[in-house]
């Protein structure tokens, strides 16, 4: 896949409408079997270019970890929430990936005017917004809340891969791998897993 840099050019037209204070929203980790879902929201500041920002999808780890550093240096405000599976069992991996976003958007303080969302619309957010289609690839601010988003939950993985080495969450990071099939299969579900997205009816009551 070709990596598409994302530009300004959204954030900067509704700049020219009066819109000043713009974020971005995305999540990650929605298609995983194990883990949270995890959603950034990011306001950059207009004067502080970032170069580089792509979907968090087309970035090598390194250099997300370096964008990240950057983001989170020279944005105007940025925030991550997470939820954890047993809340995604309870609402669905679809709304639950909105409810993340919605959350990262409202801990932002100030209150951004206007948020830039990839492909939806956030429920319940009486703030002005716009589902952007492949946004992650096309907009500089939600490729930003894509990549501190991305790096948040892979860092948690990480964690829960020195918790418990026998799923390979250190390779994998949750998503539903041959690897990662394989270890359920074998281990049966830990409380990371999401009963939601259970591969085999039968390994439901296998709890560790």
């Amino acid at each position: 896949m070709v990596r598409v840099r994302a530009t300004r050019t959204i954030e900067n037209a509704l700049r020219r409408w009066g819109f000043y204070r713009i974020a971005g929203s995305d999540e990650v980790g929605r298609g995983c079997l194990a883990g949270p879902v995890v959603a950034g929201a990011v306001v950059l500041d207009p004067d502080a270019h970032i170069p580089g920002l792509a979907d968090s999808k087309m970035l090598s780890a390194d250099e997300r970890e370096r964008l990240n550093d950057l983001i989170k240096a020279r944005a105007l405000a940025w925030s991550v929430c997470l939820l954890e599976p047993a809340e995604i069992d309870a609402l669905n991996i679809h709304r639950a990936s909105l409810e993340a976003m919605r959350r990262a958007v409202m801990a932002i303080a100030p209150l951004p005017v206007a948020v830039l969302v990839d492909a939806f619309r956030i429920p319940e957010l009486h703030i002005a917004q716009r589902g952007v289609l492949h946004g992650d690839r096309r907009c500089a601010a939600i490729a930003a809340a894509s990549i501190v988003a991305k790096v948040s939950r892979d860092r948690q993985m990480m964690t829960e891969h020195t918790n418990d080495p026998r799923y390979g969450y250190d390779r994998h990071k949750g998503y539903a791998t041959a690897e990662h099939r394989a270890a359920v299969e074998r281990f049966g579900y830990s409380s990371l897993h999401r009963r939601s997205f259970m591969p085999q009816a039968s390994l439901f009551d296998r709890i560790d």
